[in-house]
């Protein structure tokens, strides 16, 4: 079994700086990741309110800050944790590849996206839609897509998809939109048409998506919508589900609960990124990696 002085789950932008961060005071530290390192913040279509870059894609982004995690310790892509248990005095991590022993552990396993759950849905996941215009957005060029959702995510996802030339139409539920205000001004000057006070009721297809039958709330009548692509983007749910098991409290939206040093009610466990909740940015998420190890650094230091 492997031992080190921090392991942290999750190579999103929180997991990491946190790494270098650790990396940098001589911890030795690992960084587990189910999927690939970047996270959710490699979907972002474009960031343009990270310090030192007037306009980057996320991918890019994400890259840079991996390369420069990579400099001090591995990270493991592809390695899920399975189970995390505190034992003489150790955090004990078992993933579907190895196991761990650490004094420390970070939780940054960010969020997933939220699902519309209506009927269609699962059938075209892959086959039609997507959460992800940055990975799919090409396939769909010149045809006709939908945006669903009123947020940042749905309106940048809204300007990438017309940027490549697709044929963009977002769908909200509520009258105006929740964006910041500098992206809905560029959907206003792109001309991106939106379906007010509307939701997703049915998507339908046979081989591939072909339609959604969208209900409007307010005039109580559905319209169906022959399209070619749908992308969804309707909120995250944390993935705080390595929480539980060890006693870490999470609130009533499921997001890890810590305090000013990113520590949680159980000592030497610390959380940091959208697992936390609060403004989900990726310089936020990078200053919380990086405030979690430092915590985990202090008390390492002053139990020797």
């Amino acid at each position: 079994m492997e031992q080190y002085d921090i392991v942290i789950a999750g190579a999103g932008p929180a997991g990491l700086t946190a790494g270098i961060y650790a990396g940098r005071e001589g911890l030795k530290a690992i960084i587990l990741e189910k999927a690939l390192k970047g996270g959710m913040g490699n979907v972002a279509p474009l960031v343009l309110n990270f310090p030192g870059f007037k306009s980057i894609t996320g991918l890019e982004l994400l890259k840079r800050i991996g390369d420069h995690a990579s400099g001090y310790m591995d990270i493991k892509e592809s390695e899920e944790i399975q189970k995390v248990e505190k034992m003489d005095g150790k955090i004990m991590v078992t993933t579907n590849k190895n196991e761990y022993a650490a004094k420390s552990l970070i939780i940054s396993t960010g969020t997933k996206y939220r699902e519309l759950g209506v009927p269609g849905e699962q059938e075209f996941i892959g086959k039609g839609i997507s959460y992800c215009s940055i990975c799919d957005g090409m396939f769909f060029r010149g045809k006709e897509v939908l945006v669903v959702g009123g947020g940042n995510s749905a309106a940048e996802h809204a300007l990438h998809l017309n940027d490549i030339g697709c044929k963009v139409k977002m769908v909200h539920r509520r009258d105006e939109l929740r964006a910041q205000k500098y992206l809905q001004d560029k959907i206003k000057k792109e001309g991106i048409p939106i379906v007010w006070n509307s939701v997703v009721k049915e998507i339908k297809g046979d081989t591939f998506l072909k339609s959604v039958v969208i209900y409007d709330r307010v005039r109580d009548v559905e319209e169906e919508l022959d399209i070619a692509g749908m992308f969804i983007a309707v909120g995250e749910i944390p993935s705080s589900q390595l929480a539980g098991p060890i006693g870490v409290e999470i609130d009533r939206g499921g997001y890890i609960i810590t305090d000013k040093d990113q520590k949680t009610n159980v000592p030497h466990v610390y959380a940091a990124g959208d697992v936390t909740g609060g403004l989900k940015q990726i310089i936020v998420a990078c200053a919380e990696g990086a405030v979690a190890a430092e915590s985990a650094y202090n008390d390492i230091k002053m139990e020797e």
